[in-house]
């Protein structure tokens, strides 16, 4: 048993909104990245990693306005090692109450080799220029040996102690490419701590990728060994296979107090509000066995399982669904609730309308939904505000009109009437059923050129008058986005996925390709 008189504070850094958004086809729009930094920021997130300015206008944007809005976290930015970034930082931070640069650069021989092209004693030039500057806008920069999960230990002792010296005030160990088992990660930690003489002027961070599921055990191994920073995402999200998971990370650590001599100040009941907001806004749905957020983390289905948690919670469940934010997402508003109420009831689900014409249009939706359904949940909420968001980012597309029908002994068809830059137009296509006849006649109009690489279709909430959620991915000519759409009828949400996807893909061709604007 750990001596647990005095629990020492665990840093929890979010980089949902950064490391999160580099999940092919996750990309958020600044309003989304709004909702979810102030939804980070009520759980008591330490650190949100808004994003990386230098990478794109709309990054250096979204940084900035949260830097601005953001009160009880610390904002962060990242940036390469080069005084263009380092300065795109600074100035995306200038307003925030609390702000951290983030700089990185590869330490690893096969990085340093192949990607840097750079000498060793060059990255470590490079790493001290950069945090020196950092320092010219904040007192508070980390930094990262970016795959130091695979650098060679005296190398990369030698540009910790250097980074510390030139005023880095956390030092973040990461293994990049998820390589890392357990025991060789917490031993890492532990040598680094016993070598670099000026460790106690730096707080030690971690951040480990998923390739090999192994992302929360590897960060959960670090903590034991001494670091004191944890860098996550909610529901994992993140590059490739992804990050390490908050919510697992923050409830191993809660529940395991006996052997953790470290806490979080997260609220955990926030945790499962912010899951389905990550998920709702990405598009990327939660398995239904993922610890903690999954709809059966808190299920029984057994018969000796249920006997034992009538006659005692603790005999099958170690922590509460309610401590984590299960069990109040009932909704009690309905046709006559008034805007005052839909309003109040939306913000502390961690959104807020920029204007009184965005708030009146989703009000309308929400009376719509009233007249519909005869109850109304949170995640119906969530979906609604989500839906009203797709159709405001500037659309090119938009569904007017569609008609399928569907029959044992007859092909599918589907008619569909579409707006394209503001003119109607029309296409009937057959396929293999409702949704392929759907899609087909929508292509016949847009002829994108895409490829459908998924569609996924998850309800919303119980009973026959849910709304169905369907996800969509389409790639084109290597740019990967990710459409969504909400509905209590299934074609139509499909058919709302769609061209969500499609509007998406032709703003990224407007982004990377301009000369192509005319088509997607």
């Amino acid at each position: 048993m750990k001596d647990n008189t005095i629990k020492e504070r665990l840093v929890i850094f979010d980089t949902t909104l950064r490391d999160g958004e580099q999940s092919p086809g996750a990309s958020m729009t600044q309003e989304e990245k709004i909702r979810i930094a102030r939804l980070l920021e009520k759980m008591r997130v330490d650190v949100i990693e808004a994003g990386f300015p230098a990478a794109s206008p709309g990054d250096f944007n979204s940084v900035k306005a949260i830097a601005k809005l953001i009160e009880d976290s610390t904002v962060c930015g990242l940036a390469r090692a080069n005084p263009k970034d380092v300065a795109r930082a600074g100035e995306a931070l200038k307003s925030a109450k609390s702000g951290r640069i983030h700089t990185f650069i590869a330490t690893s021989p096969i990085h340093m080799q192949h990607k840097l092209c750079m000498r060793p004693d060059e990255v470590i030039e490079h790493a001290v220029a950069a945090i020196k500057q950092a320092r010219g806008y904040t007192d508070d920069v980390e930094f990262s040996p970016e795959d130091a999960g695979r650098s060679e230990l005296d190398f990369l002792c030698r540009v910790i102690e250097q980074a510390i010296k030139a005023g880095a005030r956390t030092i973040n160990i990461p293994d990049t490419v998820g390589y890392n088992l357990p025991a060789q990660f917490g031993g890492l930690i532990e040598k680094l701590l016993e070598k670099i003489p000026n460790l106690d002027k730096a707080v030690f961070s971690v951040h480990c990728h998923n390739d090999l599921g192994l992302a929360v055990a590897n960060s959960l191994a670090a903590v034991t060994a001494g670091a004191r920073q944890v860098e996550c995402t909610v529901n994992g999200l993140g590059e490739r296979a992804g990050n390490a998971s908050l919510e697992e990370i923050v409830m191993a650590v809660r529940t395991r107090q006996d052997e953790f001599i470290c806490d979080t100040n997260v609220d955990t009941t926030q945790i499962v509000p912010a899951s389905k907001l990550v998920s709702h806004i990405t598009g990327f749905p939660v398995q239904p066995n993922k610890a903690i957020v999954g709809a059966n983390a808190f299920a029984h289905e057994a018969g000796i399982h249920q006997d034992g948690i009538i006659k005692a919670r603790e005999t099958y469940e170690i922590m509460s669904a309610e401590e984590v934010g299960w069990g109040s997402n009932r909704m009690v508003l309905g046709k006559h609730s008034g805007r005052n109420a839909f309003k109040q009831r939306l913000k502390t689900l961690g959104f807020e309308f920029s204007s009184d014409d965005k708030m009146n249009k989703a009000f309308a939706r929400f009376k719509d939904m009233a007249d519909k359904k005869h109850e109304i949940f949170d995640d119906d909420l969530q979906a609604l505000v989500t839906e009203s968001g797709n159709e405001a980012e500037n659309e090119r597309f938009i569904l007017k009109h569609l008609q399928t029908y569907s029959a044992t002994d007859q092909t599918p068809s589907a008619k569909v009437v579409m707006g394209v830059d503001g003119i109607e137009a029309k296409a009937e296509e057959t396929g293999n059923g409702a949704v392929d006849a759907t899609f087909k006649a929508i292509e016949k109009i847009i002829e994108s050129g895409s490829k459908l690489q998924l569609y996924s279709v998850n309800s919303i909430t119980g009973g026959t008058d849910a709304q169905g959620e369907v996800s969509i991915r389409l790639e084109k000519e290597g740019v990967i986005v990710n459409g969504h759409g909400a509905d209590m009828d299934i074609i139509i949400a499909s058919a709302k996925s769609y061209i969500n996807a499609l509007n998406k893909l032709y703003n990224a061709e407007i982004r990377t390709h301009p000369q192509r604007a005319q088509a997607v």
